[in-house]
């Protein structure tokens, strides 16, 4: 009887509401009255199955998950570089290159980070592993806190974000998305579909727009997306709203055509409002690694990029391209890209993510 109180549990109460017994119990069995204030006691010193299940995990609980590759790899290789070695020393630092350089952080980077321990290593200074990993997290954590001390612009009015990027790393799906947390956050948002180019990208974006409850603003395929963009911001304008999120087409740094276009929409936006836009942002895919790497180091320099949206860091990506990002370009992650939900998108923190890394 005890085995199925989690499933009767609401008839038992009912029953005992009404006054009647449905379940006909003997003199000697378990009734209502008798469970019901143990179940009670056993929630209220221990929880609620229900709750623990449906209970939403934290931010780190989540970035740990998202990196739980690298920092798998990281762990262990450091802590067999370390046994094999005996003592840390250069010999040691020598062999942890080639870990940091296969997690994705790049051969600058990891060199930089290196450099910083090489004096201790030589002088032995390093005492054992948690010296080594606590160092190790002091010097990424200095290089992402670098890039992420660019403040964001403080906006009277709507604030326009320009989202940017190739095609294919999820950069309307991060539109919706950022809708998405905006609006939890009791944000007004409006979308504008100026990217006219890809077939069915307008549709897309009405998709999410309907998921999230955000109105989009758009055209006809093949329109010119600078006239949405107009509208879209007049809109805002006049209805006080508080963000607009912009979607282009996927466009690569060679494209003379598309950057030409990307010009254009930026000086269509200062008409209507004269520091816009404020943020714009690059899609980039962590599955990408280096590659997507060299590919936003061009595209930066073409498209006034302010700051970084990395998709597809659901624990199949190495997450030491955040860290490659950062010191590369000496942009701040903005967002990272955890899940297919449209609450999988995180406002990136740098301390949470090297906790993550080392946990």
């Amino acid at each position: 009887m005890l085995c199925s109180l989690s499933t009767e549990k609401q008839r038992f109460r009912t029953s005992a509401i009404r006054g009647d017994d449905e379940y006909n119990f003997t003199p000697d069995s378990l009734t209502y009255n008798q469970i019901f204030p143990v179940f009670l006691m056993i929630q209220t010193l221990f929880g609620s199955l229900d709750e623990e299940k449906n209970k939403k995990p934290g931010f780190l609980d989540r970035m740990k998950e998202a990196v739980s590759r690298t920092r798998e790899n990281l762990s262990e290789r450091i802590e067999e570089i370390v046994a094999f070695n005996k003592e840390i020393d250069a010999n040691t630092l020598d062999d942890l290159e080639a870990t940091l350089i296969a997690a994705d952080l790049g051969t600058t980077t990891t060199s930089e980070i290196l450099d910083g321990l090489r004096e201790r290593a030589t002088h032995k200074q390093i005492g054992n592993l948690e010296e080594l990993k606590r160092l190790l997290k002091e010097q990424i954590a200095g290089i992402l806190n670098h890039s992420s001390n660019i403040p964001v612009k403080q906006v009277d009015g709507p604030e326009v974000l320009l989202i940017v990027g190739v095609n294919g790393t999820g950069k309307t799906t991060t539109i919706g998305k950022l809708g998405s947390l905006f609006r939890s956050q009791g944000k007004t948002v409006l979308m504008c579909a100026a990217d006219t180019f890809r077939a069915a990208a307008i549709e897309q974006l009405e998709v999410w727009g309907s998921r999230t409850g955000v109105e989009v603003i758009k055209t006809k395929p093949g329109g010119d997306p600078s006239a949405v963009l107009f509208d879209g911001l007049s809109a805002a304008k006049a209805r006080g709203t508080d963000y607009v999120i912009i979607d282009t087409a996927g466009r690569l740094h060679t494209k003379q055509n598309l950057m030409a276009e990307l010009e254009k929409m930026r000086r269509t936006a200062k008409k209507v409002i004269p520091d816009a836009p404020h943020e714009t942002l690059l899609v980039m895919d962590a599955t990408t690694g280096q590659n997507g790497l060299q590919q936003a180091r061009q595209f930066t320099q073409s498209a006034g990029v302010t700051g970084i949206v990395l998709t597809k860091l659901d624990g199949t990506a190495k997450g030491g391209v955040v860290v490659a990002i950062s010191r590369e370009l000496g942009l701040p992650v903005r967002y990272v890209g955890v899940g297919e939900k449209a609450g999988d998108l995180l406002p990136f923190d740098s301390q949470s993510f090297v906790d993550s890394l080392f946990a």
